[in-house]
């Protein structure tokens, strides 16, 4: 519906509606009808979620919104609060720092997938797969390399180190055999 509604001006409702799987019957019926019970609440929502977030300086998230709404006598579930969110674009403050860990240079090539993200085996120990990754902490981020078995999808072998270094990975290899 949407689709059309778009791209009428430029192509017309039969050239598009012979593409698609649609009778234009089925677009122009669809034009009639009134928006759902659903559409129409979303709608009063958006408003109401609009408002408050505003009302309070635009640092409500989702679970704080939900419980405001709540407090003023409007039974909505968390998961539509969400969903409406996400579709108005609004979002609640981070607390903290944002820590970017990783800036990847776009000349480097990539590594070759040799596996071709095919990572289902008929044994243990015939594929193993690492990874590398960041964990915050009290006292700040540590390194962690992690080895898998594809297989059982363990963890055999892994070693932590407060900086992202070659040998991390090494360890970590070194622990699983």
């Amino acid at each position: 519906m949407r689709f059309i509604e778009t791209h009428r001006e430029r192509f017309g409702v039969e050239p598009i509606c012979r593409e698609l799987p649609v009778a234009p019957s089925s677009y122009y019926a669809a034009r009639q009808h009134p928006p759902s019970a659903r559409r129409v609440r979303d709608e009063a929502l958006k408003v109401k979620l609009r408002h408050v977030h505003a009302e309070h300086f635009g640092v409500y998230g989702v679970r704080k919104l939900w419980r405001q709404l709540k407090r003023e006598g409007i039974a909505v579930a968390r998961c539509t609060v969400a969903r409406l969110m996400r579709e108005l674009g609004l979002a609640g403050v981070a607390r903290g720092r944002v820590t970017r860990t990783t800036v990847a240079d776009e000349q480097v090539p990539r590594p070759a997938d040799l596996v071709d993200r095919n990572f289902h085996t008929p044994a243990p120990n015939r594929l193993w797969v690492a990874d590398l990754t960041y964990v915050r902490t009290w006292s700040g981020f540590v390194c962690v390399a992690f080895i898998v078995d594809a297989y059982s999808r363990r963890i055999i072998g892994w070693q932590i180190a407060r900086s992202l270094r070659a040998e991390l990975a090494l360890d970590a290899l070194k622990q699983a055999l």
